[in-house]
């Protein structure tokens, strides 16, 4: 049923038993799991970088390094559950970047992971689950994570 399955991961809790979950998906179908960490433009250009010595210590450097551990921590994963998985990173804005990514790489499936928050807050914030369900054709699985405030 499947055979390309999209994984979006931030590296948060909430992505946590999203990754759990797609690896199981990838196991069970013998499909081919694919890694994404998007590096969040809109937080990178939010920092006037003026506090910084060196382009290595701001923002980008801290979100690209953490996207690396978290992929790097998936392929482990997948070896570990003899899944096939490809990571890729990529900057932007998260939710049109994962809807290009999956439509490029003809995902048959797209697994996200959200926090369960109060109404009012989604509906000041909203999230990048929201936004990627709006904008894709593609069926998705969303995993929600309760998580303390």
């Amino acid at each position: 049923m499947y055979d390309r399955i999209l994984l979006s991961t931030d590296g948060t809790v909430a992505s946590e038993q999203a990754e759990a979950h797609a690896l199981d998906l990838a196991a069970a179908h013998d499909a081919v799991l694919h890694a994404l960490y998007v590096v969040d433009e809109d937080v990178v250009n939010a920092y006037s970088g003026d506090e910084y010595v060196d382009e290595a210590e701001g923002p980008e450097h801290g979100l690209e390094e953490l996207g690396e551990e978290t992929l790097a921590d998936i392929q482990q994963q997948a070896a570990d559950a003899g899944v096939d998985v490809e990571t890729a990173m990529r900057h932007g804005q998260p939710a049109e970047a994962i809807v290009a990514y999956a439509d490029d790489h003809d995902t048959d499936l797209l697994v996200l992971g959200t926090k369960r928050r109060p109404e009012e807050y989604r509906a000041l914030l909203g999230s990048v689950t929201d936004r990627v369900l709006r904008l894709t054709t593609r069926p998705a699985t969303v995993v929600k994570t309760e998580v303390s405030e």
